[in-house]
C-alpha cells in the first residue's frame, strides 16, 4: 500500500508562487512515478504533470508547462511543484498520484494511477 501526502497548499495572491510537496511513505520512493492533478468545483480532475521514475524525465500539460515545474528528490523522497505567475483560475485542491506499474509518464489519464494523496487546497485570489 502506498500512502501519499501533499503539503504546501495555501492562499496566494494572483501573480504569486506556490511550491507543492508531495511525499510518500511505505516505499522505495524513487521507484515510483509521480504525478500532479488538479480538481476545482464542478470541474473534472486534470493532469497537470508528472515525472518519471526510470529517467527521472517530465511531461507536462501543454497549457501549463510555461507556469509550473515539476521536480523530485530522491533522498528527501519528495516531488515538488512549483507554481508560478499563479492565476485565480488556478485555484483548486491539488493532488498528487501513483501507479506502481507506470514507469515511463507521456499520458495524464487519472484513471492510470492508482494511489492517489488527499490533496491540498490552492486559493489564488486578492
Amino acid at each position: 500500500q502506498v500512502a501519499l501526502v501533499e503539503s504546501g497548499g495555501g492562499l496566494v495572491q494572483p501573480g504569486g508562487s506556490l511550491r507543492l510537496s508531495c511525499t510518500a511513505s511505505g516505499v522505495r520512493f524513487n521507484l515510483y512515478t509521480i504525478g500532479w492533478f488538479r480538481q476545482a468545483p464542478g470541474k473534472e480532475r486534470e493532469g497537470l504533470s508528472c515525472i518519471s521514475s526510470g529517467d527521472g524525465s517530465t511531461y507536462y500539460t501543454d497549457s501549463l508547462k510555461d507556469r509550473f515545474t515539476i521536480s523530485r528528490d530522491n533522498d528527501k523522497e519528495t516531488v515538488y511543484l512549483q507554481m508560478n505567475n499563479l492565476k485565480p483560475e488556478d485555484t483548486a485542491v491539488y493532488y498528487c498520484a501513483t501507479d506502481p506499474y507506470y514507469e515511463f509518464c507521456n499520458d495524464l489519464d487519472p484513471s492510470i494511477f492508482t494511489y492517489w494523496g488527499q490533496g491540498t487546497q490552492v486559493t489564488v485570489s486578492s
